[in-house]
């Protein structure tokens, strides 16, 4: 296998960029949560009033096909922050602040200080990265000071508004100004008042985040530097209401993202005139290398991104590529590739529901209103479907035609070839940027603790992490045939613990008992979990759920795991609810909020 290596020195970067320009440009980068394009008037919402924003792009340039590399803030960010995918980092699950070489990986505001710029900050880190303070890397983390900017240009200033935040579709559905039937409602969403109530009542917090880009962009023109500051707004990921932000769809990934030029850099101009439409395909991991290359600063050369916009501009890719990871105390891992019309999502976890109980999520009234709809029997099969197992380790969806994302085409013939391009994209990029998570989350944080090496550092060395024959496994297993069954067996017998894994995965999906017994003495606690499961799910319930109990008594470091898997498994799971309400989960919140909702669940 060839393996792309990043380069792991700091490289010399200066000014020879910027030998022929006048002036550095001042960069103001405004940042709203959760909300991807179809919140947004100018992008074609006609039931919301976003008057700031559609003036800016009248101003400037709107961008069409742009899209995050996570549907979630913190691995969404940590992408923005380095420059680099937190899958080749080890950084992808929620909350999981893992820690990076930072001898080896600066963020990009390190870089704009180091040529002089003021950089500041108002005010969202959440980075999701370990081994250094989110803050750190900010001459000014605070509430943005014009005055102080004046004085310091060049600068470079992230103004962050959470008012469109997840957060603000949760609490009561009251004093909404938005009227509740005057909205498309997507199409695995029930047409109940509580889910119409909802849409209205973000309507109403758009409407209050683009007031508060009106008042950035107002204090910048009073400042009397609009003339020479880039102005960039964008979402931080798509979202927000159920079965968008978290999801690799459309809905999850599709963001707004509009930028001005003033006169005096023309040049950088992506159209001859302001007020066009740019249909440029854009990764969120090419913009901290694009803003780099406006300010006149050489990228360095592992920046994973594309430069998309300005003098130093690169080929336009064909793909963009996404990832979802562990959610907070919820366990999914998949991939996504698309180009600008058709999307492939690879399920690494077909055995677990698409939507699965998440308690911050489920503070969301149309939440609930949703799942009770199912569970009354009334939902239709496209609504009802996201809350069973997806047993389709494959997706593929034409977002232009779907952009709810609801039709599967993986199996219809006359998709064929455009699924197996998009195949093939995906798993070259995985091998390209060196995708850390075809093994669990629990073995992959633990081999390379016991390496003494960042994740990083561990999955750069291919005889640590064999990833060709790790996704080699995956393939095996994800195929779900009986005929595998051999070669699935002989992986339960590999040296290496991510073939053992995914052998047991395999077994799992076509329901082969046969050595699932010998499997629960393993090494990798994983392991001995999915052996548990799948004697379990033969009617073996005595051997697996006394494994599953040990593991439970013995506070494995696969416990999230297992206890995301008594969820799954059903109702033999419990039997052991006595044992894990004697549990005590003080340093763990996902732990806590798990086992508060299997206890419940089971009440």
């Amino acid at each position: 296998m060839k393996r792309l290596f990043l380069f792991v020195g700091l490289i010399a970067w200066g000014s020879g960029a910027l030998a022929s320009r006048v002036e550095r440009p001042n960069i103001l980068w405004i940042t709203s949560e959760d909300n991807n394009v179809n919140w947004v008037g100018c992008y074609g919402n006609e039931w919301v009033e976003t008057p700031h924003i559609d003036g800016l792009a009248a101003e400037g340039f709107r961008y069409t096909e742009v899209y995050a590399n996570a549907p979630v803030c913190a691995p969404s960010r940590s992408t923005w922050i380095t420059g680099m995918y937190a899958v080749t980092m080890g950084t992808q699950p929620m909350r999981s602040r893992n820690v990076i070489p930072h001898d080896v990986i600066p963020y990009y505001p390190d870089l704009l200080r180091s040529v002089g710029y003021y950089v500041g900050n108002d005010n969202k880190t959440d980075y999701n990265i370990g081994g250094r303070e989110d803050q750190s890397c900010w001459d000014n983390p605070t509430e943005v000071n014009w005055k102080r900017l004046k004085e310091q240009e060049p600068f470079f200033q992230v103004v962050n508004f959470y008012e469109s935040h997840e957060s603000r579709t949760q609490g009561d559905l009251v004093d909404i100004e938005h009227v509740a039937m005057e909205t498309r409602l997507r199409a695995y969403h029930p047409d109940v008042p509580e889910i119409r109530q909802n849409y209205a009542k973000y309507h109403d917090a758009v409407k209050r985040m683009d007031r508060r880009v009106g008042e950035a962009l107002a204090a910048l023109e009073a400042s009397g530097m609009a003339d020479r500051t880039i102005v960039i707004y964008t979402s931080d990921h798509g979202g927000v209401l159920p079965r968008s932000k978290r999801y690799l769809y459309n809905t999850g990934l599709h963001c707004p993202l509009i930028i001005r030029i003033p006169e005096r850099y023309h040049s950088f101009w992506p159209m001859e005139a302001p007020g066009g439409v740019v249909d440029r395909l854009v990764s969120f991991v090419d913009m901290p290398k694009t803003w780099l290359s406006l300010a006149g600063i050489e990228v360095p050369t592992y920046y994973q991104g594309r430069t998309f916009l300005g003098d130093e501009q690169e080929p336009e890719a064909a793909y963009h590529y996404a990832f979802r990871g562990r959610m907070d105390e919820r366990f999914d891992c998949a991939r996504a590739v698309h180009n600008k019309q058709f999307l492939l999502v690879r399920n690494y976890m077909p055995y677990v529901p698409w939507v699965q109980h998440l308690e911050y999520q489920w503070k969301i009234p149309a939440m609930r209103a949703w799942e009770a709809h199912v569970q009354a029997g009334k939902a239709t099969p496209i609504q009802a479907r996201p809350f069973s197992a997806k047993a389709v380790s494959e997706e593929l969806y034409d977002m232009k035609a779907d952009p709810d994302s609801v039709y599967n085409l993986i199996d219809d013939p006359a998709y064929a070839t455009i699924a197996a391009e998009l195949r093939l994209a995906l798993k070259t990029w995985q091998l390209e940027v060196v995708d850390t998570g075809l093994i669990p989350e629990s073995e992959r944080t633990r081999m390379a603790a016991d390496a003494n090496l960042t994740i990083y550092e561990w999955a750069a060395d291919a005889e640590r992490y064999p990833l060709e024959r790790l996704l080699d496994a995956a393939d095996m297993a994800l195929a779900q045939e009986i005929k595998n069954r051999a070669v699935l067996r002989q992986l339960c017998g590999s040296e290496y613990l991510g073939e053992r894994y995914w052998g047991s995965v395999g077994l799992f999906l076509i329901k082969d008992d046969s050595i699932a017994e010998l499997l629960l003495t393993d090494e990798s606690h994983e392991v001995r979990a999915m052996a548990a499961w799948t004697l379990i799910q033969n009617g073996r319930e005595k051997e697996g759920l006394s494994a599953l109990r040990m593991l439970i008594e013995k506070d494995s470091y696969a416990l999230l795991m297992v206890l995301n898997i008594l969820d799954w498994m059903g109702e033999a799971a419990q039997s052991l609810q006595d044992g894990l309400a004697e549990k005590e989960f003080e340093a763990d919140a996902d732990l806590q909020k798990m086992q508060r909702y299997l206890l419940h669940k089971w009440n």
